[in-house]
């Protein structure tokens, strides 16, 4: 991955990463469970944005590429997929 924003998203997991072992105390000390619904909630969020900014980065390079190189139906394969998954 070649991208300006790799330092961002490796920052982003790492809050991640403790956000879930976060979790896992919460759950191991027998936190209220709504609390834990508002933090596992949290975490899904992080993630998705740590997903925009690959997928920013995959269509401003990847797929920029793929296309100024003659590969449009590979591209556009590519645009479907991620579209299918982020619509799940």
């Amino acid at each position: 991955m070649h991208n300006k924003n790799k330092p961002k998203i490796m920052r982003r997991l790492k809050l991640i990463e403790g956000q879930i072992r976060g979790l896992q105390k919460m759950v191991a000390g027998d936190i209220y469970c709504i609390d834990v619904i508002t933090q596992t909630s949290a975490a899904k969020q992080a993630l998705s944005n740590v997903e925009d900014l690959l997928l920013e980065n995959h269509l401003g390079g990847c797929i920029i590429n793929q296309i100024k190189s003659g590969q449009t139906d590979k591209a556009k394969q590519e645009i479907l997929k991620v579209y299918k998954l982020k619509r799940k």
